[in-house]
């Protein structure tokens, strides 16, 4: 694979979030073995409702489950119970298995084996897990199984002891506690909202927690305003996070709704804000462009989020706060992520992408960005944050914002610049952004133009300043697309895998292929890119490139 890990972690370190230099002293505490005794109170005998789940679960998955095995980033987790989790989990896979999640896929399995594995599951967390543990006892993981347990409480508790349904209410009231305490100040992401939604599920369903629904509303509004801007894109500026963000607020309007309470202006806006640029985020095929450490989703569970939306406009062609622009004529569509990158404690998972683009012909993608890959703790991360892992210019191998090895970004791109034109049906976006100005005082200035028919791409990658030796275009194609280059070297012959070929030329740069890889479903798969690249020697560079239909 010819993606270089090229991480810096220079620049400036600042904070990710208000709390993170007291985090050791909180954990500490949370372990001490007197700190359960702080989280006692009142245990509720039974739910003021069961708040209603909008999403329909695999009933596939659930039979795996049966079996002891948890379908999870397109492998199977062995795990019996939770008495003894494999010690080679990664972090994103405890989190699914603490979350409870998955239960919607046991309670769609049915049949008689089910719910008995389903309670002696939670019964095993309860046994090992029920006090605070790093990481099971995280925010946004507490709030997940918060809903979980909440929305299957009548699946779980059906014809179960009563022991254990006081068990479960007790845990539940514990853990709504805790979580009260760890939720504030957080940094405006979508973890901390979904912190804040496990305490609202727990004010209007659990007994005794009625005097908090006021202020996590007022907390949700703060958090949602700051976090979903006027254009109805997310902060973290990535197309899947910005999915589930507006599952979230779906689900929160429906529990409303089932507790009879008022649906608030802010909610109900950022619901019907978000679909139109979540829908210039899709491709032909009904699934997400790849930014800033998402996949490409499901495409049925899109559908669903659109229809409880209600959401039947068109997409957005442009967002000017989030940056994204979308190009689409005939058959084609071009995403360009032409906006800042996420700003400091919403960088999580984001990427030094700025000014990549992806482009589709009906359901064929054939110039993608890599992906990320489901597991933060997998050692090839930060080369799928790079820029040399998304379809844009790279400069000495050097990433246009700094990779910090805890997440986030150092150094980055300041001013990003961008300017929209329609001709005669034709589009054309030209955009620049700063990133190489303080390591080689260099300004990339990219334009993508789409013909009226979709059948011709055109571009222009320019540099503009003395520093930098070398440079290299990336063009990463999906792994259904085959490539060779044309004898006179100067293009590449692609073919896509229902026999479209396409045409890529260039001028200004030595056209090579090299390997590459493709994570799109979160599975890594071989695959090609093309590398446009040339020497730079303190005069710039200026390189026109065009795919057209063949």
């Amino acid at each position: 694979m010819a993606i270089k890990d090229s991480a810096q972690d220079g620049g400036s370190r600042r904070a990710r979030w208000i709390g993170t230099p007291r985090r050791g002293v909180t954990e500490w505490l949370f372990s001490l073995p007197l700190y359960p005794l702080t989280l006692g109170g009142r245990t509720p005998r039974a739910l003021r409702m069961v708040p209603p789940d909008l999403w329909s679960g695999d009933r596939e998955k659930g039979s795996r489950i049966v079996g002891g095995r948890f379908p999870f980033a397109g492998r199977n987790l062995a795990v019996s119970g939770f008495d003894a989790l494999p010690p080679e989990l990664s972090g994103p896979a405890r989190d699914f298995l603490h979350g409870f999640v998955w239960l919607r896929d046991l309670r769609a399995c049915g049949g008689e084996d089910a719910a008995p594995r389903a309670r002696a599951l939670v019964d095993g967390w309860l046994t090992h897990y029920g006090h605070w543990r790093t990481g099971a006892w995280a925010p946004h993981v507490v709030a997940e199984r918060l809903i979980a347990w909440l929305s299957h409480f009548r699946f779980l508790t059906g014809d179960a002891e009563a022991a254990f349904t006081a068990r479960l209410l007790g845990s539940m009231a514990a853990q709504t506690r805790h979580l009260r305490r760890t939720v504030r100040r957080r940094a405006p992401n979508a973890r901390s909202l979904r912190a804040l939604k496990g305490l609202c599920y727990a004010a209007l369903t659990l007994p005794g927690f009625e005097r908090h629904f006021e202020p996590t509303m007022r907390a949700l509004e703060q958090e949602i305003a700051r976090q979903v801007w006027p254009d109805g894109g997310h902060i973290e500026r990535c197309p899947a996070i910005q999915a589930d963000v507006l599952g979230d607020c779906l689900d929160l309007r429906a529990l409303l709704l089932a507790g009879d309470q008022d649906v608030p202006d802010w909610l109900q806006g950022a619901i019907d804000r978000m679909p139109p640029l979540l829908r210039a985020l899709r491709h032909g095929d009904g699934c997400l462009a790849l930014f800033n450490g998402g996949n490409e989703g499901e495409r049925e569970r899109l559908d669903a989020l659109f229809a409880q939306a209600r959401a039947r406009g068109k997409p957005l062609s442009s967002a000017p706060h989030t940056g994204f622009h979308r190009l689409a004529a005939g058959r084609a569509v071009a995403i360009v992520d032409a906006g800042p990158p996420p700003p400091p404690g919403a960088d999580r998972t984001a990427h030094a992408g700025t000014l990549s683009f992806e482009f589709s012909v009906g359901r064929e993608r054939i110039v993608v960005n890599c992906g990320a890959h489901p597991e933060a703790e997998a050692q090839w991360l930060n080369a799928l944050r790079a820029t040399a892992a998304h379809s844009t210019l790279v400069v000495d191998d050097v990433n246009s914002a700094d990779l910090l090895k805890d997440g986030g970004l150092g150094r980055r791109p300041a001013d990003v610049s961008t300017g929209r034109r329609e001709f005669d049906g034709s589009l054309l976006i030209e955009a620049s952004h700063d990133g190489y100005r303080r390591p080689f005082g260099l300004i990339h200035r990219r334009a993508v133009f789409l013909a009226a028919d979709g059948e011709d791409v055109r571009g222009e990658d320019e540099l503009n300043g003395p520093g930098g030796r070398t440079f290299a275009i990336r063009f990463h194609l999906h792994p259904r697309i085959q490539a060779s280059l044309l004898t006179e070297g100067t293009g590449v012959l692609l073919r896509t895998a229902a026999g479209h070929g396409w045409k890529f030329r260039t001028d200004g740069g030595t056209v090579s292929l090299e390997d590459s890889v493709y994570l799109g479903d979160g599975t890594p798969r071989r695959s090609r890119q093309i590398l446009v690249s040339g020497r730079l020697d303190g005069h710039g560079a200026l390189v026109k490139w065009r795919l057209n239909r063949a």
